[in-house]
């Protein structure tokens, strides 16, 4: 921290982070868009996904809790470092499998290791952003989900056709290690950065409540489990991660089969929708932070975002009365538009009411439960779909999901008010 002069290099930081989120998740798309292949090659059926798409999400909630505690107690960047090359090395190895066995096993491990990008990254932006601008920044690199999946239908199918899935696999997997470079040189924390004027080290400081500090003693997960504002967030997560993974594993496969969509190509359906993510996260970061700064208390404003994001899920019940791909389209990609503004707010709401000593665990523990959460889901999305298949009606058992997906929201938004009506700062 030695410059005099102005600087804004915590957008740096935030385009780091959203870097390393468009990875994270372009390596866990690739299996869904190669779903219709694997499922020739290995013979899978729905249920045999389901239990695939299960594990993954078992490790990477493991994978939450278990990097949440290690980087407060380690630090981001290190934390950082260490999760993403397990999971590239991972998304790498399944190149290697040939067995259903195998995926399970390489799917485990990749779960594992990207269960840290987003304690790491919410940490991040709690160290480098006040309290009125991390939404937008949460929003900005949180809009990484949505580009990793506008880049992947396109990438995927290309390295499909032109070299086989397995180098599809192979492709993916190694961006991680050039993001990584850039990570080492470019990163660290505010106090010990010598790119920082001592104005923006200020700014970002300007918020600060009682206990974060940046190298405050970490909190116990038996001490965080006992406070409301823990249950904010988890809640949250359980209730709404499940309608996000059913959109990230079984969107490509339901285009498939109910309008017949080929997934050995690009698909401008895919990369349409889920570039509407990007304008809902991104948006939704935006609305927040605006309101803020217009004076809104913190809660109101974000509740109020939040509130805003559960309505525009609803007309996703809609689905079941077009036969038009693009009124589907647009249904879909306003309801998963709607989640990408809602997990902004949610990631910044645990920066706003936690400290940032104890963010990492918190965002962990929620991580887990949600990802447990979604890893019980897809077992029941595989029974319900072979179901329907085998009478020939598989869209009947894509509509009743929807009717799950446009109900989590409003249940989740309910808990979140009813435990902060009263909530007050916290001092660990």
């Amino acid at each position: 921290m030695s410059k005099t002069t102005p600087t804004n290099y915590r957008w740096v930081v935030c385009g780091l982070l959203f870097f390393a989120t468009t990875i994270n998740y372009i390596d866990r798309q690739v299996i869904g868009l190669l779903k219709p292949t694997l499922e020739t090659a290995f013979k899978w059926t729905e249920s045999d996904y389901g239990h695939i798409v299960a594990a993954f999400a078992i490790c990477y909630g493991l994978g939450y809790i278990l990097f949440g505690g290690f980087i407060d107690r380690i630090g981001s960047k290190i934390g950082y470092t260490i999760s993403i090359v397990v999971w590239s090395v991972a998304a790498m190895a399944h190149a290697l499998v040939n067995s259903t066995l195998g995926f399970g096993v390489v799917r485990s491990a990749l779960g594992l290791g990207e269960g840290g990008n987003f304690p790491a990254a919410v940490k991040a932006t709690a160290e480098w952003f006040p309290k009125k601008e991390r939404a937008l920044a949460t929003g900005i690199f949180n809009s990484g989900t949505s580009i990793g999946a506008v880049v992947a239908p396109v990438l995927v199918p290309w390295a499909l056709g032109v070299y086989g899935w397995r180098t599809a696999f192979i492709l993916t997997g190694a961006i991680g290690f050039v993001w990584l470079i850039l990570w080492l040189v470019f990163y660290n924390i505010p106090s010990r950065h010598k790119k920082i004027s001592k104005e923006e080290f200020d700014y970002i400081h300007s918020d600060n409540e009682p206990g974060d500090g940046e190298n405050e003693r970490p909190v116990s997960w038996k001490k965080l489990l006992s406070i409301k504002q823990s249950w904010v967030f988890i809640s949250a997560k359980a209730l709404t991660d499940p309608v996000w993974w059913f959109f990230l594993f079984w969107l490509p496969a339901y285009f498939s089969s109910v309008f017949k969509l080929d997934l050995t190509k690009p698909s401008l359906e895919l990369v349409t929708i889920y570039a509407a993510t990007t304008f809902g996260s991104i948006g939704g970061g935006y609305l927040s932070s605006t309101l803020i700064k217009k004076g809104w208390p913190i809660l109101k404003a974000r509740k109020t975002t939040l509130l805003i994001a559960a309505i525009a899920v609803s007309p996703i019940l809609l689905v079941r009365f077009t036969n038009n791909i693009w009124v589907a389209v647009a249904l879909i990609g306003l309801a998963m538009a709607a989640h990408q503004a809602w997990s902004s707010n949610i990631f910044t709401l645990v920066s706003d009411i936690i400290p940032k000593k104890a963010v990492s665990s918190v965002v962990g523990m929620g991580g887990m439960t949600g990802s447990l959460f979604s890893g019980t889901f897809p077992l029941l999305v595989g029974i319900l779909l072979d179901h329907y298949k085998a009478q020939h009606n598989i869209g009947a058992g894509y509509n009743i999901i929807f009717i799950v997906c446009a109900a989590a929201y409003m249940i989740a938004l309910f808990i979140i008010h009813r435990l902060t009506v009263t909530m007050k700062p916290l001092i660990l």
